[in-house]
C-alpha cells in the first residue's frame, strides 16, 4: 500500500508519499481500506518529532480515518467485510489500509457521506470525553471554548448548543467568529483584540464560564482561572502556549474549581472503546437528525499532507481539512 512517511522530524516537506507494507489485523482489529484522514495538531506534532506513536501502533501519522472494512481478525463480531465505517486510531490513518481495534469503529452516520465521515472520530471522542464526561457540561451553564473555529471548536459548539449550553469562544479573526455564530456561538472574543477573562465576565453578568475547553495550557492558566464561575470545571486538551504556568492555587480554592488535563492518543484499548460507545450513543443521533455535522475546510490528496500541514499551521482554516486517499471514495 501507499502511506505517508517520516524518515525523520521535520518540517511539513518530512511527509512522504510512498510503498510500505500492507497492516496485518491482529485478534479483534479489522482491516479497514482508508478512504479519507483529516490533518489533527498531533499529526504536526509528530512530524515534528514532539509526539510519538504509542507502543504498538501504526508509525504512519493520523488519528482518524474513514473507509470500509476489507478483512476481519481473529474474535471480531458484529462488522462484515464491505461494512463503511469510520476509526478512532492510535496512528495509521494517512494509508491506503490501517488495521483497527473493533471497539473503535463507528458506523457512518446516516446523511453524511464516506469521506466527511473521516472529519467526526477525534474531534467527536475529544469533546465528549472531555466536556460531557469529564466536566460535566450541563443544560443552562456556559462554555467557553478556545480557538472555536478549530476541527474541536466546531463540534463543541454545537454538541453545547445542542444539550441546551450557552457558548463563547475566541478566535483571532471576525471571519472565524462569524463562522462561530452560525453554528450557534453566542459570545464572540477575538483574542487579537480583546481580553476574554473582561468579555466572558460582561456577557455572563460576571458570573463567568462553568466549563473551559482549552488548547492552549501554559498561557492561558491564570486567566481560565479567572474567568471560570463557582464549581466552575477548566479541561485541558492542548498545549499550543507552553507546558508550564504558576497556578494560584487560593484562586482555584476560592471558585472551588477543578482542573482536568487529558489526550486521547495514549488511552487504552478499553477506555477508547468505552468513549466511542459513548459517542455512538448520544452524538450520532444528533449528527444523523442534523443538529451536529462534520465542518469541513477542504480536501487533498492524501499525497499532498505536507500542503494539508503548511494549511493548519498557518491557521486559516476552519473546521477540518481532509487528506482523500487517490481513487479510493
Amino acid at each position: 500500500m501507499h502511506a505517508i512517511t517520516i524518515s525523520e522530524p521535520g518540517g511539513p516537506e518530512a511527509l512522504v508519499w510512498g510503498e510500505v507494507s500492507d497492516p496485518v489485523p491482529g485478534e479483534g482489529e479489522v482491516l479497514v481500506d482508508v478512504v479519507a484522514s483529516a490533518v489533527n495538531r498531533a499529526d504536526i506534532l509528530q512530524r515534528q518529532g514532539f509526539y510519538n506513536p504509542p507502543p504498538g501502533a501504526s508509525p504512519h501519522p493520523g488519528l482518524e480515518c474513514s473507509g470500509r472494512i476489507s478483512a476481519l481478525g481473529p474474535g471480531v463480531s458484529g462488522w462484515a467485510v464491505g461494512d463503511e465505517v469510520c476509526a478512532l486510531l492510535a496512528g495509521g490513518g494517512y494509508a491506503g489500509k490501517v488495521a483497527v481495534p473493533a471497539g473503535q469503529l463507528l458506523p457512518v452516520p446516516a446523511g453524511v457521506s464516506l469521506v466527511h465521515a473521516a472529519a467526526l472520530p477525534e474531534v467527536a471522542c475529544t469533546v465528549w470525553s472531555n466536556v460531557f464526561q469529564g466536566a460535566q457540561l450541563r443544560p443552562g451553564e456556559t462554555l467557553l471554548v478556545h480557538g472555536g473555529s478549530s476541527g474541536i471548536g466546531t463540534m463543541a459548539i454545537q454538541l453545547a448548543k445542542a444539550v441546551g449550553a450557552r457558548v463563547a469562544v475566541t478566535a483571532g479573526t471576525q471571519e472565524k467568529l462569524d463562522r462561530c455564530a452560525g453554528l450557534g456561538a453566542d459570545i464572540l472574543v477575538n483574542y487579537r483584540e480583546q481580553d476574554f477573562v473582561a468579555e466572558v465576565g460582561k456577557a455572563t453578568d460576571g458570573a463567568g464560564a462553568d466549563v473551559i475547553l482549552d488548547n492552549m495550557g501554559a498561557k492561558y492558566l491564570d486567566r481560565n482561572i479567572q474567568t471560570l464561575a463557582l464549581n466552575g470545571r477548566l479541561a485541558i486538551i492542548g498545549l499550543q502556549g507552553g507546558v508550564k504556568a504558576e497556578l494560584n492555587i487560593a484562586a482555584l480554592l476560592a471558585k472551588r474549581a477543578t482542573i482536568s488535563a487529558a489526550s486521547l492518543r495514549a488511552r487504552p484499548p478499553a477506555e477508547k472503546a468505552a468513549i466511542v460507545t459513548a459517542v455512538r450513543e448520544h452524538v450520532w443521533p444528533l449528527v444523523e437528525g442534523g443538529r451536529v455535522q462534520p465542518v469541513i475546510d477542504r480536501e487533498l490528496p492524501m499525497s499532498d499532507a505536507p500542503a494539508a500541514h503548511r494549511l493548519v499551521e498557518e491557521s486559516t482554516h476552519v473546521g477540518k481539512v481532509l487528506l482523500v486517499t487517490p481513487g479510493a471514495a
